[in-house]
């Protein structure tokens, strides 16, 4: 059971819910089948037979849309109630049935096989042309509109899905070339850093080594040249982490303690900064205060602290030197704020003009406390001075992607995403189309409605002239009963076709046979009555026999 019931199933996973809906679809069709041919007089048993039949194709039109095509419409051709089903099965064929041709070939074989069993009953041979005008136009709107509205949206969302997967593709290849190019770039810059920042670095820190040993300098001078040497010292361990992460991407963290015993760039590092400002110089006055009590920070965020307080010192140092300078780490119950204030420069000391600076720092510092989800405000204050404060959270905080301004693919929104976590498309193409207001839901609301008033417009015109054409034709076959009354026995037979219409049409088809036997060797016209008869399966009809150029015979009977 279980096995015929994967095998039934289309190979897309089906869910519990679908499969239920597809039972109540067959077991829906099924009635309907079924009532159709009770309403169409056939026998109980032809009945059940039919609605059993309809539930059993539902059931199987998915894994054999072409099959079930073709046996529908044969069987339809035969059992008229079956023509519910022919609309479900031309819609699945439509979608499922893979290649143009295949398709073409599955409805053109249908239609053959339809017309065929149609024309072999006996009541259609005399107006053939009728009946396959007719059977072509039930066919068409019960089967091949169908299939071609099904056909239609699927090769539609195909298509939307194709695109879907193209521009996905071409986000990730434009990812990946941007990244090695990157890559690229980060190598030449760190190549270029290690080659000429290095040298010139190690320079220094050999010749403030030689000079610090020399005898005639005085301890003042020597501990002046021993506070240059460090500095080198630790800008050449800091040039190297600055180059392993441009040429690599990825940011060791800092340890505790480095390995010349110094304290590593966080939190702990800052006190560090304040005695080296200290060491500078009898005239720097530099404060470090500590308030709250101390808490982790994530590795991120104390490096920052340590950055930002390192930047602030030197802005210090450069715009306002002399000043005294007051360097506050707080540690608040949401938030590590560290804030550095130094006061106006003694005198009319202008050093602006006489330093390197680049105008860079506090943008950096902006920068890296966005990055792990801080602050930093920097600006004068009352009485001349200048003050810079860094807010950074404790705990981790992801930063938020990088978006490009001009990437024409941000009107799409979606979670499709690379390994990294940076989203590629910001929206599906089937959740675009089916989004409210969007252009190309609304382009293709309007062709979908174009095709289906088109096909509307096309059927009724059709209909009113298949009305029109039934209506003529039921003249040439009908009278009324006082036109029958005033035909008499006897009367010439070139009088009696003369008042009576030739009975040259479809509608009294399969009469001829019909009514009590009629005269020897004589010809009859057979005409339906005006009237209504007594039962849904019998009609009444009057006939007219000649011989000899005479009407010999006159008859009003019922013909099933």
């Amino acid at each position: 059971m279980r096995a015929g019931g994967q095998w039934l199933a289309p190979p897309e996973l089906w869910s519990r819910r679908r499969v239920a809906g597809e039972l109540v679809v067959a077991l829906v069709l099924g009635l309907m089948v079924a009532g159709v041919a009770e309403l169409l007089s056939d026998s109980a048993m032809a009945v059940a037979g039919q609605g059993a039949g309809a539930a059993v194709l539902s059931l199987m039109r998915r894994r054999l849309p072409a099959s079930v095509l073709v046996v529908t419409s044969a069987l339809t051709a035969v059992a008229s109630g079956l023509f519910p089903l022919m609309m479900i099965v031309g819609w699945s064929a439509g979608r499922r049935i893979p290649g143009a041709g295949r398709a073409l070939a599955a409805f053109t074989g249908a239609y053959v096989l339809y017309i065929g069993l149609t024309l072999t009953d006996g009541s259609a041979r005399d107006g053939a042309l009728t009946v396959v005008l007719f059977t072509t136009l039930f066919f068409l709107a019960t089967t091949v509109v169908p299939g071609l509205a099904s056909r239609y949206w699927t090769q539609r969302r195909t298509l939307l899905h194709t695109l879907q997967d193209r521009n996905v593709q071409l986000l990730r290849e434009r990812e990946m070339v941007a990244g090695q190019a990157r890559l690229r770039e980060r190598q030449r810059i760190a190549q270029d850093m290690h080659d000429s920042l290095g040298h010139q670095l190690a320079l220094i820190a050999v010749h403030t080594g030689a000079l610090e040993v020399d005898r005639e300098l005085t301890e003042r001078q020597r501990e002046a040249v021993g506070v240059l040497r460090e500095a080198s010292v630790t800008a050449m361990h800091e040039l190297r982490e600055v180059v392993g992460i441009l040429r690599d991407g990825v940011e060791a963290p800092a340890p505790a303690v480095d390995e010349a015993g110094r304290a590593a760039r966080g939190t702990a590092g800052i006190a560090g900064l304040v005695e080296a400002a200290r060491a500078a110089g009898p005239g720097y006055a530099v404060e470090l205060r500590r308030v709250g009590e101390s808490r982790p920070l994530a590795a991120a965020a104390d490096h920052a602290a340590y950055r930002i307080a390192q930047e602030a010192l030197t802005n210090a140092f450069k715009h306002a030197p002399g000043a005294p300078i007051v360097v506050e780490l707080r540690h608040e119950p949401d938030s590590f704020v560290v804030e550095i204030v130094n006061a106006a420069a003694p005198g009319v000391v202008d050093a602006v003009g006489e330093v390197v600076s680049g105008g860079q720092g506090l943008t950096g510092l902006h920068e890296r406390a966005r990055l792990v989800g801080g602050m930093v405000h920097a600006g004068p204050i009352d009485g001349g001075g200048f003050r810079v404060a860094g807010v950074l959270p404790y705990g981790a905080v992801e930063a938020a992607p990088f978006v490009d301004a001009a990437d024409d693919f941000r009107q799409q929104s979606s979670p499709v995403t690379f390994g990294n976590g940076v989203p590629v498309m910001d929206w599906t193409v089937s959740e675009r189309e089916l989004a409210m207001g969007g252009r190309n839901r609304n382009n293709g609301v309007a062709l979908g409605c174009g095709i289906a008033v088109a096909a509307a417009v096309l059927l009724v015109v059709v209909g009113l002239f298949g009305l029109i054409f039934l209506m003529g034709s039921l003249d040439k076959g009908m009278i009324d009963p006082d036109e029958y009354d005033a035909v008499d026995v006897g009367m010439a037979e070139k009088d009696v076709r003369s008042q009576l219409p030739d009975g040259d049409t479809f509608a009294t088809s399969g009469l001829e046979g019909t009514g009590p036997k009629k005269p020897k060797g004589s010809s009859c016209l057979v005409l339906l009555s005006s009237a209504t008869g007594g039962s849904w399966d019998s009609e009444p009809v009057f006939r007219f026999c000649f011989k000899d150029g005479k009407l010999v015979e006159k008859k009003s009977y019922d013909a099933k």
